[in-house]
């Protein structure tokens, strides 16, 4: 497989134009299978999002190289500057929903992994670049499954709780008491899911083995002095 790659490669550097639409064809492949998964879930950064990303990257290293080889620089200058550049995009896909939930880390990470992919291939460094699209993409796809499976059912987990305008927070954490429910953490906040004034929280559970989180959700929303609960 090697002795294929290392033909190919000198194969297409016979020709510099060749070249340069090769890496930029592969970091369109490499960054579109990366963005389709995210597309498909109707993520901020989507299927076009990570080929540009990754395509940029790509033409920043190449346009470094070309830099490197007329003027003699430093030809991972450029290169540096997109991996921490790339952040301002990143950060623009990480939200905080009105429940204080966290959520665009994963599809910031994978930016930041397109980058160092289209970096990669600017380089040259193919087999690198086509095996880390091979493990991110099954990072974001199987292992999303697989890591569903052990969060919704742990025994930590954290909740936002609304109560209705007469409830008790004291009633609450009295069911949590009867139901062996520990809660180490609890944060008060503005209530964003009912037209009238009620205590918001978000706490920080504990339970005694390890359950479906949905159905303590379901406990918790059969409560009469809980108007809104959802799992954070």
């Amino acid at each position: 497989m090697i002795t294929y790659i290392t033909y190919f490669k000198d194969w297409v550097s016979e020709t510099t134009v060749l070249l340069v639409f090769f890496k930029l064809l592969l970091s369109l492949i490499c960054g579109g299978m990366i963005g389709i998964d995210r597309g498909m879930k109707r993520r901020a950064a989507g299927f076009r999002t990570y080929m540009l990303v990754c395509l940029g990257a790509t033409l920043v290293m190449i346009t470094n190289q070309y830099i490197a080889n007329l003027y003699g620089s430093d030809p991972a200058r450029l290169g540096a500057q997109v991996i921490s550049g790339i952040g301002f995009l990143g950060a623009g896909t990480i939200i905080v929903t009105r429940s204080n939930q966290v959520i665009g880390l994963t599809t910031a990470a994978g930016l930041w992994a397109s980058a160092c992919m289209g970096l990669a291939i600017g380089v040259g460094f193919y087999e690198g670049a086509l095996i880390a699209t091979f493990f991110i993409f099954i990072i974001i796809t199987v292992f999303n499954g697989i890591d569903r499976k052990f969060t919704t059912n742990s025994k930590s987990m954290e909740i936002y709780a609304e109560l209705v305008p007469e409830g008790k927070m004291g009633d609450l954490l009295t069911f949590m008491h009867k139901n062996s429910i520990r809660v180490s953490h609890v944060e008060f906040l503005k209530a964003t899911h009912s037209d009238v004034k009620s205590v918001a929280a978000v706490l920080s559970l504990r339970l005694p083995k390890k359950h479906p989180h949905f159905e303590i959700v379901e406990m918790l929303q059969s409560l009469e002095c809980v108007s809104f609960v959802d799992e954070i």
